[in-house]
């Protein structure tokens, strides 16, 4: 039996081709502002976060480009994709290669969206876990690749996410960051890796089309 959130998100969104990925298929809306309510209504609760899982954001979509020019990065290798929404990086990860993905957020919408868009992509998607943990608070997980897309919108999640993926940069876990230039961005600890022109929609940003970067966290940085 479906899961009311799993329902929730089939009654809500069509599966489609990504914007600027296109042989990535997603679970996605076309207006958030109807459907943050009506997640607010289902939930019962005001305060719950934007529908995340439901678009296709820059930092996401510029990682996934990334991961399709090279596959290499992550090909054969155990990915993590943080706060991960609908799972694009993950899925990306997994169409590059990736030995395993396990897809991290703590939205239960954004995980049965996950699981939705695993199942969609056959059986590559089997490689794919699922966790609601936060796991800010965790030590770093045993892998080889954390991808973060979109993680620096926030002043307070910023603070959280820093010196959670430096300490995983010094065990050796290599860190990959995908973002469109949010205020948050702690630009100095990165090497800028790549930069893609991506489709986004005006509902959620001030253009349609935004460059993204992809980053590399820099060499010998402690938390």
């Amino acid at each position: 039996m479906a899961s009311p959130h799993r329902a929730f998100v089939l009654r809500h969104t069509t599966l489609q081709q990504v914007p600027s990925l296109e042989e990535v298929r997603l679970h996605l809306a076309e207006e958030v502002l109807p459907l943050w309510h009506d997640v607010q209504v289902e939930s019962g609760d005001n305060d719950s976060p934007p529908p995340y899982w439901a678009f296709a954001w820059g930092g996401g979509l510029a990682i996934g480009r990334y991961l399709r020019d090279h596959p290499e990065a992550v090909a054969g290798k155990r990915v993590f994709d943080f706060a991960a929404g609908s799972g694009i990086c993950a899925i990306a990860a997994l169409n590059a290669g990736a030995a395993h993905a396990i897809g991290a957020d703590i939205d239960p919408f954004a995980c049965a969206a996950m699981e939705l868009n695993a199942k969609a992509l056959g059986a590559a998607g089997k490689r794919l876990t699922i966790t609601s943990r936060d796991v800010l608070d965790d030590e770093p997980p045993d892998v080889d690749v954390i991808l973060a897309g979109d993680c620096w919108y926030a002043e307070g999640l910023a603070e959280r996410v820093r010196p959670w993926l430096l300490r995983a940069h010094a065990a050796g876990i290599e860190v990959l960051a995908g973002d469109p230039g949010r205020r948050y961005t702690p630009k100095d600890d990165f090497d800028e890796v790549g930069s893609y022109l991506v489709r986004t929609t005006t509902e959620l940003e001030d253009q349609d089309r935004k460059t993204a970067w992809v980053y590399r966290l820099k060499p010998g940085l402690r938390a």
